[in-house]
């Protein structure tokens, strides 16, 4: 259980810091198009550059649906599954697994993964063209989110004879 707790606390550090990431690039892109700071526009481009340089960080089409819809919607709900990832690796390095806030991780991850994925697609298509690799991420979402719902069930009936073994000692 020791090799499963390191893995796990460092997994959980790696999708931390990468969910601060996400959200900080976003933020960021956000910030740059509105106050225009940081922006190159060429053509039918933008290009948001690192802060106090002129290197380029973001490319982006010059039109807001691009920047709604094929930018920011994705990186925050990767901020999202980057942060719930991180709950879910949390719950593998704590002294008791099967309790209910842990089941409560991994419940909420996924329904996200079950859910989100779909209705982000079905909302952006109306405003932008998907491209089909968009739907494989997605079919790939749905097989985490199911392989989470039946770890999640295991921890279900793991909670359920814990609390059967606590009653009887």
């Amino acid at each position: 259980m020791k090799k499963t707790a390191l893995v796990s606390k460092v997994l959980y550090m790696i999708t931390r810091v990468l969910a601060w990431l996400y959200l900080i690039t976003g933020l960021y892109g956000a910030f740059s198009w509105i106050s225009k700071t940081n922006i190159q526009v060429q053509g039918y481009q933008t290009i948001i550059n690192f802060p106090f340089t002129d290197s380029s960080f973001l490319i982006l089409d010059s039109n807001t649906p691009y920047l709604l819809f094929a930018f920011l919607l994705p990186v925050f709900s990767y901020t999202l599954f980057f942060w719930l990832l991180s709950k879910v690796f949390k719950v593998f390095f704590q002294n008791r697994l099967f309790t209910l806030g842990n089941i409560g991780h991994l419940k909420r991850f996924y329904l996200v993964n079950l859910f989100l994925p779909a209705l982000l697609i079905a909302l952006s298509s109306f405003f932008i063209e998907i491209e089909n690799e968009m739907y494989l991420i997605a079919v790939l979402h749905l097989f985490l989110g199911i392989f989470i719902f039946i770890i999640s069930e295991i921890f279900n009936q793991g909670l359920t004879l814990q609390n059967e073994q606590d009653l009887y000692i």
